[in-house]
Order: structure tokens, then C-alpha cells, then sequence
């Protein structure tokens, strides 16, 4: 509908304090965010904090968000960092 705001959907992943990657989804990234350095959120990252946003990307739907963060979830350690450092580095 023309003239009808929608939230973006971003798929995203996060550092942890030990050097582990989490990736998630949200319409909200900065409040995702907060929520997992409060220990709010999800459980993988609970007691894992602060977590610092290293990636992130503007998606057209909420289905697109998700599959994006599945094919993330499936990438390797390794694949995983290659992403990091290709942001890191302005690529």
C-alpha cells in the first residue's frame, strides 16, 4: 500500500564476549541488540555478554530476514568470519 511504513527486517550476527558468533533476526536492531547484552533474548547467548553487532543486513520481508539467517546458521566458523571481515575492511 503506498504511504504505509513497514519496519525493516534484518537479518544479523553478533560477537560474543569469547570470540563465539550468534545470528538472528529482528525489526529492530538496536533493541535486539540491548536485549541480548541484558541477557534477554536468546538462550545460547545468556551469560555469553556483552555481545557486539559485527554484521547486519537490511532485508525486503520478513521471509527474506529468515531464510538469510538460515543460510547463515549453516555457514562454517571460518565462512562465518570471512562475512566479519569482509564489513570490517568496507567490502
Amino acid at each position: 500500500m503506498p504511504g504505509t511504513y513497514r519496519k525493516p527486517h534484518y537479518v544479523y550476527i553478533v560477537k560474543c564476549s569469547k570470540g563465539t558468533y550468534y545470528t538472528g533476526y529482528t525489526n529492530d536492531l538496536e533493541k535486539r541488540v540491548a536485549a541480548h547484552n541484558e541477557g534477554k533474548g536468546a538462550k545460547y547467548l545468556r551469560g555469553r555478554g556483552p555481545v557486539k553487532p559485527v554484521y547486519y543486513a537490511k532485508c525486503r520481508s520478513k521471509n527474506d530476514a529468515l531464510r538469510a539467517e538460515r543460510a547463515i546458521k549453516r555457514l562454517t566458523r571460518a565462512e562465518k568470519a570471512r562475512i566479519v571481515r569482509s564489513v570490517e575492511r568496507g567490502a
